[in-house]
């Protein structure tokens, strides 16, 4: 179904090219002046400007030709040149009534036959997740659900990071403890045990512990170094070893994202492309792309034209160890093997943007990205009251199991407060604060442009009034229980109509899903779907609070608004999912 905005803009496109002009000069949006009119052209005046003409003149000559369509119930000239529209009531009915039927309510299908990677994890293996991986997580899911939902075949990978110096300590605490002698013997054969000697427990004490004495002891990182070096040089016991700290957080972490309601394609870390790195090395070589600087390996990729310092990328350590540009390098090499992709998007801190820079510049210089546009989605950062990134009140970084926690509790204060679902089984009750808090987290961080910083605020975040998402929730809810109650007298909605200035404004809204969807892949903004919603639900509460709907007398007007009612929550419902919130059944 095509999105209103693009039928208007073909018309108008039309009009403008019988004029001897681009039907680009015809491109219709809605009007950012609702009061004025529903939808704008301001075509006439760049076609003005462009060819010296008079912008009112053309733009009356376009408005004659759009006066042959009965859709049309306003056209006329604002300021120098503006074409104000607005559309005839059963237009829009008509409109909304084919939106009940298509079964994507509009989606654009801006990805038809493309294919795209997008790298949204980025944990270590071996290390708690922390509300550092919130962000990356949240936004990432959510983009990754919007592409998808726009046609678009979507690989989701987690891209763990588990091959850098992080393991050289873990092995090295290791072996200092004598944990696991098997695995430090040099005469052992194997086979190795299947039991991992660690828990996810002790790996969470062994990797603080590991760190802090490779910063205090240089002989301690040393040993470190090494370890991490013989491991990517294939010792079988220290292979062994990573392969059960691997094992071990890969459960771990599956259970922390499934407590987000966040999954993956593909679980691959920084390992699985370690068979790729030597022949990499050996092309870039070849290429003479490679050079030797102060003992390591580097590609040069600063340009002519660059304003700012351009580091060169390490592809080999002095030590003669690969790090996470190596091995981000390779992964590009990797996915353009497997998923042959148009776009390959990182959602990763906007503080790693240096990073991606000089990974992009590296793998297009030795023509390793195929037809994929390689991008950068940065995000700014999650705060506390004091402006600087979240900690606990203790100064640490907050475990994200201990944050979805916080949120919980919050959700269910908030829930008891409100008194709902006091009478409710306590499993459900625990299902929806579970939900109600999930959406309260996920809506803060999503509402805002992901580029910008925000405070967290779990008290605001978790109320049921204003721009949050336990509103939302609460706003579909209480839609499905209208929904209900008239299922159960047997009524059963009918195709939408407009009567009233409230109905136009809800039916106008639902109706511009495909452009807030299509602006938020364009722009890579989940933010726009939350202001598209909120301003749903607004405009939804505004139409019920001035028209009956089980209590109207007009039997055919009753069926309507119920049918109308049904296709706000479709659009409701969709958009939250495209957000990553799921509404429980009852509040």
């Amino acid at each position: 179904m095509t999105a209103l905005s693009r039928e208007l803009s073909a018309i108008a496109g039309r009009a403008f090219v019988e004029e001897g002009l681009s039907p680009e000069f015809g491109l219709v949006k809605a009007s950012d002046r609702p009061d004025l009119c529903q939808f704008q052209c301001n075509g006439a005046l760049a076609a003005a400007k462009k060819g010296g003409g008079n912008p009112r003149a053309l733009a009356q000559k376009i408005i004659d030709h759009l006066k042959g369509y009965s859709i049309f119930t306003k056209l006329e000239i604002a300021g120098p040149g503006f074409i104000n529209m607005d559309l005839a009531d059963t237009t829009l009915a008509a409109r909304a009534a084919a939106l009940v039927k298509d079964e994507t309510l509009g989606a654009p299908t801006s990805g038809a036959g493309r294919t795209m990677v997008i790298d949204y994890g980025g944990p270590n293996v071996a290390k708690p997740m922390h509300v550092g991986h919130l962000r990356s997580a949240i936004i990432g899911d959510s983009l990754k659900r919007l592409f998808r939902a726009n046609g678009w075949n979507v690989v989701g990978d987690i891209h763990l990071g588990d091959w850098g110096l992080q393991m050289g300590q873990l092995i090295s605490e290791v072996g200092l403890r004598g944990l696991a002698p098997v695995y430090f013997d040099e005469a052992f054969t194997g086979p190795y045990p299947d039991e991992s000697p660690v828990t996810m427990e002790d790996l969470e004490e062994l990797y603080p512990a590991a760190s802090t004495a490779c910063k205090a002891d240089p002989e301690r990182l040393e040993l470190a170094r090494k370890a991490t070096a013989e491991l990517q040089l294939g010792r079988p016991g220290y292979l062994a070893l990573w392969k059960h700290f691997f094992t071990v957080s890969e459960t771990g972490l599956k259970r922390e994202y499934a407590s987000l309601g966040v999954a993956f394609d593909l679980w691959n870390g920084e390992a699985s492309v370690d068979p790729l790195i030597a022949p990499m090395i050996e092309d870039f070589k070849a290429r003479g792309l490679a050079e030797m600087s102060e003992g390591a390996l580097v590609v040069k990729v600063a340009e002519p034209t660059d304003k700012k310092e351009m580091p060169p990328l390490i592809l080999l350590k002095s030590n003669g160890s690969v790090n996470y540009e190596t091995t981000d390098v390779a992964t590009i090499i990797e996915r353009v093997r497997d998923q042959n992709p148009d776009l390959i998007l990182y959602v990763v801190d906007q503080r790693q943007h240096l990073h991606f820079e000089q990974v992009f510049r590296a793998a297009k210089k030795a023509g390793l990205s195929g037809k994929a546009v390689l991008e950068h989605a940065g995000f700014g950062t999650m705060n506390g009251p004091d402006g600087k990134p979240f900690k606990t009140r203790a100064g640490g970084v907050m475990k994200l199991f201990d944050l979805i926690a916080m949120a919980n509790d919050e959700a269910k204060k908030r829930l008891t407060e409100a008194g709902i679902g006091a009478d409710y089984p306590a499993e459900e009750q625990a299902d929806i604060a579970q939900k109600v808090g999930i959406a309260a987290l996920k809506f803060a961080d999503l509402a805002n442009y992901r580029l910008t910083d925000y405070q967290f605020d779990l008290e605001r975040f978790t109320k049921f009034e204003g721009k949050t998402g336990p509103y939302l929730q609460y706003a579909a809810v209480r839609i499905r229980s209208i929904l209900r109650r008239a299922a159960e007298e047997g009524l059963i909605g009918t195709e939408p109509v407009v009567r009233s200035v409230e109905e136009r404004a809800l039916v106008l809204q639902i109706l511009a899903l495909p452009d807030a969807m299509e602006a938020a892949e364009e722009k890579r903004a989940p933010n726009i779907l939350c202001e598209y919603v909120f301003t749903l639900a607004q405009a939804f509460s505004r139409f019920y609070a001035e028209h009956h709907v089980m209590s109207e007398h007009d039997e055919e007007l009753r069926l309507a608004r119920l049918g109308l009612c049904g296709l706000t929550l479709d659009v409701l419902v969709k958009v939250l999912d495209l957000l990553g919130i799921e509404v429980p059944n009852r509040m």
